[in-house]
């Protein structure tokens, strides 16, 4: 019965030993207790140099792996790197990505839960918007699916402030944001007034606006903005977090992004400065597989142009542009 580990490993183990001086073992024997064949470790050793030139390859591969990973400070699971490459003008297979991130000890950031859904619950009021996205949020196109909804970061000393934001459900852009100290409605009513000065231009009274029944979203104040705007409501069924799961998805992968960071600061405002580079980020930088491989702004540019941005790779069933 051999050892348990895998035969390059032996390999080695028994090279050491055949390497140290005074050395008496004979390799027949060492390969017979490790589970090896003696041709095979002599195979391996003939296979040295093309080992090392792999593994020299592979170093200066995993650099490039690394530089991505660490692009603009956040880190990234292995999409995320082949994405950000491909913006480097570099292709490499995800599943060489993986390989290299396992040989190097690299890890991806893990999802973590999202504690917030209980907050505002003893807040409900009985109006009520029907569903009317009801879990469609890519058929309609870029600006017609808005979805919105409310988290908290903590910070300093059991401080805590919160997150409004509003999310095109195509796109996956994050089109308005505000982040306040309080969780009073106005600063959910400033994030429409945002959404409004920055895209208004795109939007009609088509735009459907999606979010839960939280009390923010039932409040007077709220509904009249939006009928203000000519935007039509739509609210998730009680409970039920997947009506709106990309929102919920964003607030999941920003966490897992800045939580720890934004642990350690003091004042609302480095919070805010922390939030606003994120954001940038995410809009502009952070690639995601089901667009294309593109950022959101990228992807809203594609669909309005018809111009994929990544010359070193094709879309299947894309036609190259001009």
């Amino acid at each position: 019965m051999g050892i348990q580990a895998a035969p390059e490993i032996k390999y080695a183990i028994i090279h050491n030993a055949v390497m140290q001086k005074g050395n008496q073992l004979q390799i027949d024997k060492m390969c017979k207790l490790a589970g090896v064949s003696r041709s095979g470790y002599y195979r391996w050793c003939a296979a040295a140099t093309s080992r090392e030139a792999r593994d020299d390859a592979d170093r200066k591969d995993f650099n490039l792996i690394l530089e991505a990973y660490q692009y603009r400070g956040y880190d990234k699971g292995y999409r995320g790197i082949h994405m950000r490459l491909l913006h480097m003008g570099i292709i490499m297979n995800p599943k060489k990505i993986r390989r290299l991130m396992h040989k190097f000890g690299l890890k991806c950031p893990i999802r973590k839960v999202n504690p917030y859904r209980q907050m505002v619950k003893a807040l409900q009021t009985s109006i009520v918007a029907p569903n009317i996205v009801n879990r469609d949020f890519v058929s309609r196109g870029a600006r017609k699916v808005l979805l919105t909804d409310i988290t908290y970061l903590s910070y300093g000393d059991r401080k805590r402030c919160y997150l409004s934001t509003i999310l095109d459900a195509c796109t996956h852009e994050i089109l308005a944001y505000c982040l306040s100290e309080s969780l009073r409605v106005d600063f959910v009513l400033d994030t429409v007034d945002k959404l409004l000065a920055e895209h208004g231009a795109t939007l009609d009274d088509t735009t459907l606006v999606h979010s839960d029944q939280g009390c923010h979203y039932t409040s007077n104040a709220f509904i009249q903005k939006l009928k203000n705007a000519e935007f039509v409501q739509s609210m998730s069924r009680r409970g039920n977090c997947w009506d709106n799961a990309p929102q919920e998805s964003f607030f999941g992968h920003m966490k897992d992004h800045i939580k720890e960071r934004v642990e350690k600061l003091e004042s609302f405002s480095t919070v805010k400065a922390q939030v606003d580079d994120y954001i940038d980020y995410y809009n502009n930088d952070c690639g995601q597989w089901d667009l294309l491989k593109l950022s959101p702004t990228e992807y809203f540019r594609y669909l309005q142009t018809g111009i994929y941005p990544l010359p070193v790779w094709q879309p299947r069933g894309l036609a190259p542009g001009p």
